[in-house]
């Protein structure tokens, strides 16, 4: 026998969205364009890449799961010029390999089953699907929070009863969010620390897409600068942080946590056992990425001019518009989300994401139902014809 938990596991949304596209022959006229994925099309820059290479020999060295001093260094250094932040290097800063393994691990860290009652791990939906998995694994029962367009995608707490918030020890929260780009406000930061601070739960705000918005003067906030900013400590808030987005280098596996130093002391040492530490060569390479602000610049123009191209004529045929930040469109479709995918691969060989996959049944409505997740990062000229297919296709409907 195995772990029981693994049971409950669904499969990953691209199983799906194979499984949905068995049987399908896409049209040969067109080349195939992939916006079903979100990673980033755009170039790796070349220091980076050359930072890696100049980092080899590190290899002949066990690395410290806390990582280097100068990379905790360099991401406190960061932390301060993008939120204004003064973060303690040695304590309230973890390097991760990618924010996926440290949101899935954290779970296993903080969640405490032996308080009498079935602990509640409280996520977006839609959402990003290793929340649920992580609460599952942790032995911990997952609960899915409706972000609808017609709220502004604001968390409907109102879901879950009193007796619930009272078994809630972690909530996931995602901003910039996947798939509906949506920000949250500082107004939303101030209601939300507000329910911590009454049930007592930990909040693991993901912030993967931070670095991708499209105001320069209004950079979207962060969970502990929102903290900082209502003049609270970073008690039971943790942020995680990747350069997987912001510098193109999903392949290199590089992040961080920070925020409550207790519990990453917890979280270090579930760590330690667990054998998670960074390879030296991609920790010389995160210095670089993390010590550059040109080359995220660069990226985020590229992506503004690519939504800025793209937007208004996907909004002329299906219901989206810009999102607040990140790299998607979420688009209404007039059809169900998942025959809209099919016929599009089908006619005009562009994969994309059916909503559905990405959300659960709360509250008798899957929130995702009749909705498409565009990833807009390939090139342009690639993003911009698929653009013109999806309306040509949209426009027969």
């Amino acid at each position: 026998d195995v772990n029981p938990h693994l049971a409950h596991l669904q499969p990953y949304p691209f199983e799906k969205l194979r499984a949905l596209f068995a049987g399908v022959t896409p049209n040969p006229e067109y080349k195939e364009i992939k916006l079903s994925i979100g990673e980033p099309q755009h170039a790796t820059p070349q220091f980076i890449m050359d930072a890696l290479a100049g980092g080899l020999k590190g290899l002949a060295n066990y690395p410290t799961t806390q990582g280097t001093p100068m990379l905790r260094q360099a991401i406190a250094a960061w932390c301060d010029r993008r939120y204004g932040l003064f973060l303690n290097p040695e304590t309230e800063i973890l390097p991760v390999n990618g924010s996926r393994e440290a949101l899935f691990s954290f779970a296993q860290t903080v969640i405490d089953p032996s308080r009498g009652h079935v602990p509640i791990v409280v996520s977006p939906n839609p959402f990003y699907q290793i929340y649920e998995g992580a609460a599952y694994l942790s032995g911990a029962e997952p609960r899915f929070l409706n972000n609808l367009p017609e709220n502004d995608f604001a968390f409907d707490y109102s879901q879950l009863t009193e007796a619930e918030w009272a078994r809630v020890q972690l909530f996931y929260v995602c901003s910039p969010g996947n798939p509906t780009g949506k920000v949250l406000s500082l107004d939303d930061w101030k209601t939300l620390f507000a329910l911590s601070d009454k049930y007592g739960f930990i909040i693991a705000s993901d912030e993967c897409y931070s670095e991708i918005y499209f105001d320069e003067a209004n950079p979207p906030i962060g969970g502990l600068q929102a903290a900082k900013l209502l003049g609270r400590s970073n008690e039971r808030l943790v942020m995680f942080s990747s350069l997987s987005k912001r510098s193109n280098v999903p392949g290199m596996r590089s992040g961080f946590v920070a925020g409550d130093e207790k519990i990453l002391k917890k979280f270090l040492l579930y760590r330690t056992y667990h054998g998670c530490a960074m390879a030296p060569p991609v920790q010389t390479a995160s210095v670089a990425a993390w010590n550059d602000e040109a080359h995220v610049l660069d990226n985020r123009n590229q992506y503004r001019d690519k939504f800025a191209a793209c937007t208004p004529q996907i909004a002329e045929v299906l219901g989206t518009g810009m999102p607040d930040a990140s790299f998607y469109l979420w688009a209404r479709t007039p059809i169900a989300d998942t025959d809209f995918a099919r016929l599009l691969l089908e006619h005009y060989n562009v994969v994309v994401l059916p909503g559905s996959f990405l959300a659960r049944e709360s509250q008798g409505v899957n929130p995702g139902a009749n909705f498409i997740r565009i990833a807009l990062v390939a090139g342009q000229e690639e993003c911009l014809e698929a653009t013109r297919r999806i309306r040509q296709f949209a426009q027969q409907l």
